[in-house]
């Protein structure tokens, strides 16, 4: 264990309080519950799934077969620059496991929801229903839009059961978005309410095949019914044993060699920080949570933390007829994450058809210029504690949400974030309303520019972040993206003024 460890958890023996590192309480299994005991092991059968303390072990199921992509939203309005849905959060039931029914939240009775695809200056109008027994608000993660218009309860109320809100504002910006609650978001993104959103702009590449593949994880008992979460899964955040593509276990993706394809990574999972490979293969990165890159950068794995977002291009070049799986990779995000085995995340099925030549990439994108000269500097420092008996908290500058100072600043300042990670495992910061540049990672000089609202900060570090606010006033938010971090106090507030 890191001899500089803070120390994050308080218990009383003897009438005298002892601190231990939250590190150390998780190693030990310290309260855990019994949601453990419903997961399952690689065979499926009840059982811890992995040691005390750990994640739950994923369940190595068979391909599924089925339509890769899920339906689309339907316009309703005629006017080609106005799209106008109708979206209703709802109760269903679908099958994650062979023969075992799931009861899950929905958006129009499908998780994923269905995707909103839409260009640049178009106009979104979502008339959306709570069919929901609780309250709820919808968050477009990655969209510049007003901010009574952002789904948080710091500008908007939460939307009943029975109630309905409309939704409207102007698509800035192209790239790959989603759409998710920001009320008990740990719980009801877990249910499966998330959907994503495609913006389209001027000059993307080409490629023969697009897909918009959504990442999640479910913590399932052998019933098929949803594990309870106990005091480890609040501490590192919930990770599931059944990994999902589109709602579905290992999907299968129809390839031909040669052929490429441009697959859009959403990572709306709870805490699960997928690292993407293709054995033997090389993944082309050509875009990120803000749209294109400068240029392609080709790569041999992908780390996707929650709520981040990735471009890819890919030209497979395997045998005609023959099979390959994208897997995640073992990741150390804190507390043993790392200890569990990579698994099998969809499965590529290469066409009978003889191989193509790739075609090139053009060796330019777009140009992104670098931000303004930042008018101050903040610091954020990101902490962990832990009571016996009680839930973990999370802090950011030694405050929880909701009891929380707001920052004040101007509309089209610019300033330099320096997200300090104190805590013994790695943080994804997400930033509403606004995109940033991240300027470096531990003074080391980030080594390409891209536009960004996630971004990892890991566990003892610090990451430099340039903020332009150039979108609208308003209370914003900023929050990490392991969800029951959030919604347990590792989120802040800022107020931007025209």
């Amino acid at each position: 264990m890191d001899s500089k460890q803070r120390e994050g958890g308080r218990r009383a023996l003897g009438g005298m309080s002892w601190l231990l590192p939250l590190g150390l309480l998780v190693a030990l299994g310290w309260a855990c519950g019994s949601a453990h005991d419903g997961g399952m092991d690689h065979g499926g059968h009840g059982g811890h799934g992995g040691h005390a303390g750990m994640p739950p072990r994923v369940m190595d199921l068979p391909p599924s077969e089925g339509a890769l992509d899920g339906a689309a939203l339907v316009d309703r309005d005629p006017d080609p620059r106005v799209i106008e849905v109708d979206l209703e959060a709802r109760p269903a039931e679908v099958e994650y496991l062979p023969g075992r029914k799931t009861t899950v939240w929905t958006y129009n009775g499908s998780v994923p929801g269905p995707r909103l695809e839409a260009r640049v200056g178009d106009r979104v109008v979502v008339n959306f229903r709570n069919a929901l027994p609780e309250a709820t608000t919808i968050h477009w993660h990655g969209l510049r839009v007003p901010a009574e218009m952002d789904g948080t309860l710091a500008m908007q109320g939460p939307i009943p059961p029975g109630g309905s809100f409309r939704y409207s504002f102007e698509l800035r910006d192209a790239g790959t978005f989603w759409y998710h609650p920001h009320v008990r978001s740990d719980v009801q993104v877990e249910k499966g309410l998330y959907g994503t959103i495609i913006v389209r702009g001027e000059g993307e590449p080409t490629a023969a095949a697009e897909h918009t593949l959504v990442l999640d994880d479910v913590w399932l008992k052998e019933d098929g019914s949803f594990a309870a979460d106990d005091m480890n899964s609040l501490m590192v955040g919930r990770q599931g044993n059944v990994l999902l593509v589109n709602g579905r276990p290992r999907p299968i993706a129809t390839v031909r060699a040669g052929e490429r394809q441009r697959w859009r990574f959403v990572n709306a999972a709870n805490a699960r920080y997928f690292r993407l490979a293709l054995p033997g293969q090389k993944l082309l990165l050509i875009g990120g949570d803000g749209g294109l890159l400068e240029a392609p950068r080709e790569v041999d794995e992908l780390l996707l933390v929650p709520g981040e977002r990735a471009d890819v291009l890919i030209t497979p070049m395997g045998a005609p007829g023959s099979t390959l799986d994208l897997v995640s990779l073992p990741y150390e995000r804190g507390h043993m994450t790392g200890m569990l085995p990579a698994a099998n995340v969809m499965r590529l099925h290469y066409s009978p058809e003889p191989a193509l030549t790739p075609e090139p990439v053009p060796a330019s994108l777009r140009s992104i210029p670098a931000n303004p000269e930042p008018v101050r500097t903040r610091s954020f420092k990101l902490t962990e504690e832990m009571e016996s008996g009680k839930e973990p908290v999370f802090r950011i500058n030694g405050e929880a949400f909701p009891d929380i100072t707001h920052l004040e600043a101007k509309l089209g300042e610019t300033e330099l974030w320096d997200v300090e990670n104190d805590t013994e495992m790695d943080h994804p910061f997400h930033l509403h309303g606004f995109f940033f540049q991240v300027v470096s990672r531990d003074g080391v000089a980030e080594p390409f520019r891209a536009w960004k609202d996630t971004v990892n900060v890991p566990a003892k570090s610090t990451v430099r972040l340039s903020v332009r606010f150039d979108g609208f006033p308003g209370m914003w938010m900023y929050h990490c993206h392991i969800l029951e971090h959030g919604e347990r106090g590792m989120m802040g507030g800022f107020m931007i003024s025209p």
